[in-house]
């Protein structure tokens, strides 16, 4: 089976949209996948779990499908949000010097995308 992991860096809302529609998408063409919010991604968690967002009903979807794979400790941290990201069950991600790495996917045979 495909594995695919999305590193989504970018906090541009449209840009993050389509991380989630793709791996969406790949998930439900039997795809495994999984999103690693870094960078200022993580910035937008608040706007994620906001049922007036236009993220809500996309994240909730990827959510339930456990496409979510966690969130940058040291950039969630920078963001301001790493104490919500923990209330909402985040899986914090540390593995490289604070931030969460490529490498441990890569391992598991993750390819690696980053948006």
């Amino acid at each position: 089976m495909k594995k695919v992991v999305i590193f989504a860096f970018k906090g541009e809302p449209m840009c993050f949209i389509h991380v989630l529609l793709n791996a969406i998408d790949m998930k439900e063409k039997n795809i495994e996948v999984k999103v690693v919010l870094e960078g200022e991604s993580t910035k937008l968690v608040p706007e994620l779990f906001s049922e007036k967002s236009m993220f809500y009903n996309l994240f909730k979807t990827a959510w339930e499908m456990q496409i979510i794979a966690g969130i940058c400790k040291t950039c969630a941290q920078k963001m301001g949000i790493l104490e919500l990201a923990k209330e909402k069950n985040f899986t914090i991600l540390d593995d490289m010097y604070g931030h969460a790495g490529m490498a441990s996917f890569i391992i598991q045979g993750y390819e690696v995308i980053t948006l």
